[in-house]
């Protein structure tokens, strides 16, 4: 209680911008607060380009086509775990080491969304060949298309995200300082406008520096403070102390957080991605439990981008990343219902672009365009995908690449699946054009990924 009642005074005193009186109070007081209306997005962003072909992979006729193209790269079909029934034109099966998210597509909580891209207009791959449609800029390029992909505005010189912006325009009651969480190295997604994006850690520390930010009644707890309180004539001086103080504001808050969180159920691993998963399932509960209703958590996920050595057990292949995610999704699905949150948590797992549906030429793939994404959630019309499945002809109709590599051009726009999840969250109608300039070109706004 000690240590609370200095912390709580720290807080007083450090006199941050951004409102932090009333989850403040909840901290100090019991974690139990009712929920009330709670939802929240967590997307894992596979950076560097998952291959979609390997994740998602037709188990009917089309899996002739698929194992002509892939050659070295096709996984073989006894290999797959089976899907049940048929969607959108297709049997499929899974990457055998997704096997853990089988199940829960079968219960209908899992569903994919097929070649799912950054569009500016719709486009087929004759119409890209023949340059008629206006494209994204930088098509290939993983820093472009990441910044593309989680919702850069080209035109003009807003950096923001597609999840800031549109939690920039929830209602007022929806609102708080901790709505944008960036785990990991990327921030595009949930970057705003006008508003901060808070850095949770990856683990549970409290240190910053010398300081230890579970120990506010020690001296270097109190040089932080100071430094977040100074007033400056100079406008980069005081900028950098508002940024300072903001950033400090948020560490303690989570510092709090995981005070209250209790550890999750189900086996995590010891993963990369797996304890971060395990983290935020942990503190979803309390995030609740103090009242706030409605936030975006970026987890961003490098190592996807296999030019060599894609396939095979060892370190970094996606044989062996996929063998990480799998498990970890599946314990992260299983976690939400034990803390009572199942309808609360939607998860989106994504990557900036695709591979080519042709080999590399170190066993491994190239830089594609389309890809398949999934999303995961009590919430989700699942036990289906969604959109248009790709052939798997080098040269097809859906192909967009002059040498025929297999780049597919996407029949689903980022936008479409984004505006989905944040109307799910609350973003009103009559906002949705100033989140998504794009999709005035487009007549389909939202695709029907939830039970409605």
């Amino acid at each position: 209680m000690m240590r609370r009642r200095h912390w709580l005074q720290g807080m007083a005193a450090l006199g941050a911008p951004l409102a932090i009186g009333p989850l403040m109070s909840g901290l100090a007081g019991s974690s139990t607060a009712a929920g009330g209306d709670y939802r929240a997005l967590v997307v894992v962003y596979l950076v560097g380009g998952n291959d979609g072909h390997n994740t998602l992979v037709p188990t009917d006729a089309a899996y002739n086509d698929y194992q002509a193209a892939r050659r070295n790269l096709a996984l073989p079909k006894s290999s797959l775990v089976a899907l049940p029934g048929q969607t959108i034109g297709h049997s499929f099966g899974l990457h055998p080491a997704l096997a853990a998210l089988a199940p829960i597509y079968q219960q209908q909580r899992l569903a994919f969304v097929a070649n799912a891209g950054a569009l500016v207009v719709p486009a087929t791959g004759a119409q890209v060949l023949r340059n008629e449609v206006k494209l994204p800029p930088f098509l290939g390029s993983h820093f472009d298309q990441v910044a593309l992909s989680q919702g850069w505005l080209v035109e003009g010189e807003d950096q923001s995200g597609w999840a800031g912006r549109a939690l920039e325009r929830l209602p007022p009651e929806m609102r708080h300082a901790h709505a944008a969480v960036s785990i990991g190295n990327q921030r595009q997604l949930v970057q705003g406008s006008h508003s901060r994006v808070s850095e949770l850690p990856s683990g549970g520390s409290g240190s910053w520096g010398l300081a230890n930010l579970t120990r506010p009644d020690l001296p270097a707890f109190a040089d932080l403070l100071q430094i977040a309180r100074e007033q400056h004539a100079n406008a980069y001086d005081a900028e950098y102390a508002r940024t300072y103080g903001a950033a400090l504001e948020a560490a303690l808050f989570f510092v709090q957080a995981d005070a209250l969180a209790r550890p999750p159920s189900g086996d995590f691993g010891s993963t990369y991605i797996g304890q971060r998963l395990a983290r935020l399932a942990s503190l979803l509960p309390v995030f609740r439990s103090l009242g706030l209703r409605r936030q975006v958590f970026l987890v961003s996920w490098e190592g996807f981008d296999h030019h060599a050595d894609q396939r095979g057990n060892t370190a970094h292949t996606q044989d062996s990343l996929l063998a990480e995610l799998g498990p970890a999704l599946g314990a992260f699905d299983a976690a939400l219902p034990a803390a009572g949150m199942a309808s609360n948590v939607l998860t989106l797992v994504m990557s900036e672009f695709g591979r080519t549906l042709r080999p590399g030429s170190g066993g491994g793939s190239e830089h594609g365009w389309g890809n398949h994404w999934m999303l995961m959630g009590e919430p989700v019309a699942g036990g289906q995908a969604l959109g248009t499945f790709p052939g798997l002809t080098l040269g097809g109709p859906d192909d967009g690449d002059a040498q025929a590599n297999g780049r597919h051009v996407p029949t689903t726009s980022t936008d479409q699946v984004a505006a989905t999840l944040m109307q799910w969250l609350g973003l009103p109608g009559a906002q949705l054009h100033d989140v998504f300039p794009n999709l005035v070109n487009f007549q389909q706004k939202t695709i029907p990924l939830l039970r409605t």
